[in-house]
């Protein structure tokens, strides 16, 4: 919904022009209040997703040590003050900040959501749960329209963040009180306080005996420099504890990109959320520019929603339907986004409003059914323990290569041709590029590694006590 609302006419606003008969309009919304041209608006969401793709692969990692909802507890806490930020920024500089904070907040549970959905549901029910949870970005975006375009319209554009920042309290406060969930392929929570105490206590057993130790021998001398000895032992233990870390992390990189499957995936994704980012973003002011559409929030905010949740959902169905195999996720993916291509792109050569929203409506249906098969690729093409980071790194491309470049850019090309069709034109024919991407993923050798775990979570934690107590 955020995501949304700072899009929208209401929030986003405009600056101040006239026309040739001297008839002004008023500045409105962030763009108006700072006087921002069409560059600096799309770093508004461009700055959002940077914080994202930061934060997201460091989450991923954290949940091998930490609980995952906590994680989500902590970012969700960051996101509240991050858009209450938002709404009081005194400077352009300082909402850019406050935005990229969002993201961050935002990456806590962006890669760690999926695998807990994918734990819990039905076997035969494993893609319509995800489409369920997916079909989140498409309704929240759609009644964010609907919601910035209100409140920024009858109470001011601040007031937007600092309603969402109420909306969102009550759940930063349960990732910290909810009973918390048992991840698949990672070590239970108890586990990790038992290593954890093996890691506090070792230390000081070793020094307690070796205390006694010169007590009987040499006296306090001896026992003060075994104390200093037994400190930097316990600090490189630490130290290699982050190394082996970071060396983990590489070696769980070397294996994801080694996976063609999760590569062609990814490659078809960044592609697609290239057009779709710059819609979400500049769709209601490029149907109010092309259409003259009074209400362009509502608008773009109905079709969202109602094309966003059943599509989505229909692409979940579809493929459980179909039997839930990753050929048949990538057969599915590149079929609906053809085909969805074909229909937006014709929506815009259309001059009647009435005509642009019924096909543009059909073809954003298609669209939105890739949402449970691509998310469903990422989680199966690699086994259980990897899957918070393939979401993680997933979400870091289609972001970084994505809608990130994808908003500024298309804010670039307007400038230049001052040309809404053209330029929704041009942008809309990248789908076809994501269709023939993930068109070859349907003769890649693929194997669906859900169940496929080299070492559990508990065989992990074993074996880090065991090197704990005997270094």
């Amino acid at each position: 919904m955020d995501r949304g609302a700072i899009a929208s006419n209401g929030v986003n606003g405009s600056t101040r022009s006239c026309n040739d008969k001297g008839k002004c309009t008023l500045a409105t919304g962030i763009q108006g209040h700072f006087n921002l041209s069409n560059f600096e608006d799309g770093v508004l969401s461009s700055s959002f997703m940077f914080g994202l793709l930061i934060a997201s692969p460091i989450f991923a990692s954290l949940a091998k040590s930490f609980n995952p909802f906590r994680l989500i507890g902590v970012g969700l806490t960051v996101w509240t003050v991050a858009v209450l930020g938002c709404g009081s920024s005194f400077a352009f500089w300082f909402i850019v900040l406050c935005r990229m904070f969002v993201g961050v907040g935002e990456a806590s549970f962006i890669s760690l959501a999926a695998p807990f959905i994918d734990d819990n549901a039905p076997q035969k029910q494993k893609a319509a749960w995800l489409g369920l949870f997916y079909m989140c970005i498409p309704s929240g975006v759609a009644l964010g329209y609907v919601y910035g375009g209100y409140v920024g319209k009858h109470f001011g554009w601040r007031y937007a963040f600092w309603g969402e920042a109420v909306l969102m309290a009550p759940f930063s406060v349960l990732g910290f009180v909810m009973k918390p969930l048992q991840l698949k392929g990672f070590p239970s929570t108890d586990s990790i306080k038992t290593v954890r105490s093996i890691e506090v206590m070792t230390p000081s057993a070793g020094l307690e005996t070796l205390t006694n130790n010169n007590r009987l021998q040499v006296g306090n001398e001896i026992e003060h420099d075994q104390f200093k000895v037994s400190i930097e032992t316990s600090k490189l233990s630490y130290a290699n504890a982050v190394l082996k870390s970071f060396t983990g992390f590489a070696k769980d990189m070397k294996v994801l990109y080694k996976e063609k499957v999760f590569v062609v995936n990814v490659l078809g994704y960044v592609s697609y959320n290239f057009v779709i980012g710059a819609y979400s973003y500049w769709g209601p002011k490029a149907g109010y520019n092309i259409y003259k559409m009074r209400n362009a929030d509502m608008i773009f905010g109905a079709v969202t929603i109602i094309c966003g949740i059943v599509g989505t959902l229909s692409g979940g169905f579809v493929l459980d339907r179909v039997t839930a195999t990753i050929p048949n996720a990538f057969k599915l993916l590149s079929g609906a986004t053809f085909l969805g291509a074909v229909l937006c792109f014709t929506a815009f050569t259309l001059k009647s409003l009435y005509g642009f929203i019924a096909i543009f409506a059909l073809g954003e249906l298609l669209v939105f059914a890739t949402q449970a098969p691509v998310n469903y690729v990422c989680l199966h093409c690699v086994k259980s323990s990897l899957r918070p980071l393939s979401m993680a790194i997933s979400t870091v491309a289609i972001h970084i290569f994505g809608d990130v470049p994808s908003s500024p850019i298309v804010g670039i090309v307007q400038d230049h041709i001052n040309s809404w069709r053209k330029t929704a034109l041009m942008l809309t024919s990248i789908l076809f590029l994501a269709s023939a991407i993930w068109f070859i993923g349907i003769f890649i050798n693929s194997v669906d590694r859900f169940n496929n775990q080299e070492e559990t979570g508990s065989e992990s934690l074993r074996t880090q006590e065991q090197s704990i107590v005997n270094p």
